[in-house]
């Protein structure tokens, strides 16, 4: 058994190539995940689709067949080339499949490190996998180990001590560009996290915010929890050019506002589409809007990285003892069932001699007890340092040899076997 992850993320594509892997709803993303574990070397498959990153954890039998497949329906979903998704996508298998992992639950991953929004998307993601049954033990246990790992860092470092998000890094872009925004008006659109957390901030800097969505009563929510106003969806068209700050983060396949909306103002208009696929069909300059995607907040989020250097660094180190730990949790969920099997078959075998030679009449049958105690303990003292030696073998190469030598003299299955610390990159 292996695992196996394949992302695409703001590290390695654009804004525009996410869109076109983006998994833009759950029925979609179901929809591929079941052709993922109809094929016969996968058994557990789940999706990360945000803003910035859409990412296929997997367990499997098979690395390399394994991304073939994967990346044929990454292709065939996305329309990219298959040569193209090979070249850009990160693909990672065991240690390294696992170490991003633990890496991404605890936002060290993320476009600004520390962020606490991934923490949920990560959840859903496997509650979505979980619901439906295209994951089970193999990926359950590698969740618990990152959502342990996610939480130790927050203890132990200060990397969230500051929650910052896409969002948060939006309305400080645009308290650059006006240098205050006490005072000013923006309209938000849209009713998840990403909306919440921008009203919010909005308000703390002094901003009247509006709020709009198309289900009037998730508008209404938001504007109550954050003291702000409500538009009706219906009046987009005009609501667009009645703001100098405009924020979008909608779940629309399709953009919500286009340049046939638009219309000239006499005042500096700052907007900021923090949705995926993109919600703003205009060009930045038109109509004289500064218009911002994700791509875009780089720099304020490289700034944010350089702050938090140190935070990150001993975040890493737990990442890497974490993995460890993980890989050699696994090896004793293996390893102690097969000496456990070691030692049944041989105090067997005690047991049987021990009756033999009483029923030949060499030993009296009053010592049939010591004479079973006495085998069984020479037995265990001959065993007791292989068994040692199998369960501190560190090199996960020498363990999994071990594991599939013993699991065939002892005749056991061993599909279990963990995996070995290898790594495949797709070229």
């Amino acid at each position: 058994m292996h695992y196996l992850v394949i992302s695409f993320s703001h590290k390695n594509s654009t804004l525009a190539q996410r869109e076109k892997l983006a998994f833009v709803n759950d029925a979609a993303k179901i929809e591929m995940m079941g052709k993922i574990n109809n094929h016969p070397q996968i058994s557990e498959s789940m999706i990360l689709s945000t803003c910035n990153r859409i990412e296929i954890f997997c367990s499997c039998s098979h690395v390399e067949e394994a991304t073939e497949y994967l990346l044929a329906l990454l292709s065939a979903h996305s329309h990219f080339a298959l040569d193209e998704l090979k070249m850009r996508g990160d693909i990672l298998d065991d240690y390294g499949a696992i170490h991003h992992l633990f890496s991404v639950t605890s936002s060290l991953d993320s476009m600004v490190v520390g962020e606490t929004q991934i923490v949920g998307q990560i959840k859903n993601a496997f509650k979505l996998s979980a619901e439906h049954e295209f994951c089970g033990l193999k990926i359950s246990r590698a969740m618990q180990f990152a959502q342990k790992c996610a939480a130790e860092i927050r203890n132990v470092t200060e990397i969230s001590s500051k929650p910052v998000s896409v969002a948060s890094v939006a309305v400080t872009k645009a308290r650059e560009c006006c240098g205050t925004l006490s005072g000013m008006k923006a309209l938000v659109i849209g009713s998840g996290e990403m909306s919440v957390i921008t009203c919010k901030h909005l308000s703390a800097q002094g901003v009247e915010v509006s709020v709009m969505n198309r289900t009037m009563s998730k508008a209404e929510e938001i504007a109550k929890e954050c003291n702000a106003k409500v538009r009706s969806f219906s009046e987009i068209a005009r609501a667009v050019n009645e703001y100098s700050l405009l924020f979008t983060a909608t779940g629309s396949i399709t953009p919500i506002i286009n340049e046939e909306m638009v219309q000239s103002c006499s005042y500096d208009r700052y907007w900021f589409d923090m949705a995926m696929p993109r919600d703003i069909e205009v060009e930045t300059g038109s109509f004289g809007i500064n218009i911002y995607r994700i791509d875009d907040l780089k720099e304020i989020v490289s700034t944010n990285i350089g702050l938090r250097e140190d935070e990150a660094r001993t975040s890493f180190v737990v990442i890497g003892r974490q993995t460890a730990a993980f890989f050699e949790w696994l090896k004793g969920l293996t390893i102690e069932p097969l000496i456990k099997t070691m030692y049944t078959s041989a105090y067997a075998c005690a047991q049987a001699e021990a009756a033999r030679v009483i029923d030949k009449g060499f030993i009296p049958k009053e010592y049939e007890a010591a004479v079973e105690k006495a085998t069984q303990q020479a037995l265990k003292r001959f065993l007791h340092p292989f068994s040692d030696r199998m369960r501190d073998a560190s090199d996960p190469l020498r363990a999994d040899a071990l594991i599939s030598a013993l699991s065939f003299l002892l005749n056991q299955n061993d599909d279990q076997t963990p995996p070995t610390q290898k790594s495949y990159k797709g070229s």
